[in-house]
């Protein structure tokens, strides 16, 4: 398995498609792994070389105990690029690795050469996910488990895609609580609203219509209005996008990315 790490943390990254292709990055969400993107390879495959990471905490990455930082997991997509022989590349986040993302695009300009920032945010509630991280440390992830999955997927999905959204309840309260907790805290502390307007690449932002939790009004919206250039898709999904509407996210990733 090829992993790469910073301070003694491995992180667990993998590499597909042809060698010429444009290289893209897939970031997943807070309580999901790599496999997020799973419904959308087949689609982005033919046309990217594609380099999926496990956050920090998350999937078959090392699980630090602590809080966690957006610049530190900035720097982690960053060593998994490095050890995968990429120098610059797209880069497409959902929820979390949106965030991780538009950081990612502050600290090296010249590193990332396009974003797609999908059911994302530069604004969180701190007080919510303060909460939400002490809640996981002491009474596991099984908690929040109902909050989350109300959050990830519309009731229309997970009443017509049982086993998909068993798949993603089961994933999630399995996780390490830590890694949860440390990743929170890096979305509690972030502080992107005040410099997003610096990211000087094209910049896709894309939202979900059923999404309750980074929906276009006070998310979308404000990213729009604070990077200059940017797009904006809406898809017919809730926060999960890649599961709910892979169809159109790639479609929407393939028209931006060839821009």
């Amino acid at each position: 398995m090829p992993f790469s790490g910073l301070s003694g943390s491995r992180i667990y990254w993998k590499l597909e498609g042809a060698d010429d292709a444009p290289p893209l990055v897939l970031l997943n969400s807070i309580g999901t792994d790599m496999d997020l993107w799973a419904p959308v390879l087949p689609l982005l495959r033919p046309t990217h070389r594609l380099l999926r990471v496990d956050t920090r905490g998350h999937g078959a990455s090392d699980v630090p105990g602590g809080d966690y930082t957006l610049a530190g997991l900035a720097e982690d997509v960053f060593a998994a690029m490095d050890a995968a022989g990429i120098a610059s590349a797209s880069v497409a986040g959902v929820s979390l690795g949106g965030m991780i993302a538009m950081e990612m695009a502050l600290a090296r300009t010249g590193t990332v050469t396009s974003l797609a920032l999908v059911c994302t945010s530069a604004t969180m509630d701190k007080s919510a996910w303060s909460d939400r991280g002490a809640k996981v440390r002491a009474e596991g992830m099984a908690a929040i488990a109902d909050l989350a999955m109300g959050r990830f997927l519309s009731p229309a999905f997970i009443e017509a895609e049982r086993a998909t959204a068993a798949t993603v309840r089961r994933q999630f309260v399995s996780m390490d609580a830590a890694g949860y907790a440390g990743c929170a805290a890096a979305i509690r502390d972030m502080d992107l609203a005040s410099r997003i307007g610096a990211i000087g690449c094209p910049v896709l932002v894309v939202t979900g219509e059923r999404d309750t939790s980074t929906p276009f009004e006070g998310h979308g919206d404000i990213l729009l209005a604070a990077i200059e250039g940017a797009r904006h898709v809406a898809l017919p999904s809730a926060h999960l996008a890649p599961l709910e509407a892979p169809g159109p996210l790639a479609a929407a990733l393939h028209d931006h990315f060839r821009q």
